[in-house]
């Protein structure tokens, strides 16, 4: 049992409370196309699209549990070399049907990923695989940021969408480890019910494209 008032239960308050202030950020940023903002403001706030916030998130979060301690920057990395590849591409015309929709889907993917990381017997996803796929969900993001690269340039902009894109993942991370710190035999019943959750939140970005 937990007692709220532990150190525990504050920092789970507080990591609570911060998502709560991202997911507003969120709604008010609206980052998609035609909203009006420029240069490496729209950068910053591109990732706070709910989509693009959840799986960066996600990735940082599956780093801690599906790979060694030494190279759990691997995943983070991994997303953010695909997502700048692709932003160039998307910036230069690049596109592909239904992106949007791919996004989302990729939300799911992230969720199912936790929850096989969440399982033991389970857990040996292999490492290339759980990266290629982080590689080519990150696409995804990365066409549509690209995309959306505002008439003030590109590389103001990308500087944005690279630095929130390292704190949500950074974030993601530490939640990772304050979770494999704190709740011992019971963070695998909380990965699982964060991928779940995961996966609903994908399906109903989904569905509301």
């Amino acid at each position: 049992m937990f007692d709220l008032t532990s150190l525990t239960a504050r920092r789970s308050l507080r990591g609570a409370a911060v998502a709560a202030g991202l997911a507003t950020a969120a709604g008010l940023a609206q980052a998609h196309t035609g909203h009006g903002t420029h240069g490496l403001e729209a950068g910053l706030v591109h990732p706070l699209g709910l989509d693009h916030l959840l799986a960066m998130v996600a990735v940082g979060v599956w780093s801690v549990f599906a790979l060694p301690a030494s190279k759990a920057w691997q995943g983070p990395a991994t997303f953010m070399l695909a997502l700048v590849v692709s932003a160039v591409l998307g910036w230069s015309g690049v596109t592909i049907p239904f992106v949007e929709h791919a996004i989302s889907l990729s939300v799911v993917l992230f969720g199912a990923m936790l929850v096989l990381a969440a399982r033991p017997e389970t857990r040996q996803l292999p490492a290339g695989l759980g990266l290629g796929l982080i590689a080519a969900a990150a696409s995804l993001h990365g066409l549509a940021h690209g995309a959306e690269t505002p008439a003030t340039g590109f590389v103001t902009y990308a500087i944005g969408f690279l630095v929130t894109t390292a704190a949500l993942h950074a974030g993601g991370v530490m939640a990772g480890l304050s979770v494999r710190r704190w709740l011992g035999q019971h963070t695998g019943k909380l990965l699982t019910g964060a991928g779940l959750g995961l996966g609903v939140a994908g399906l109903a970005l989904f569905s509301q494209i």
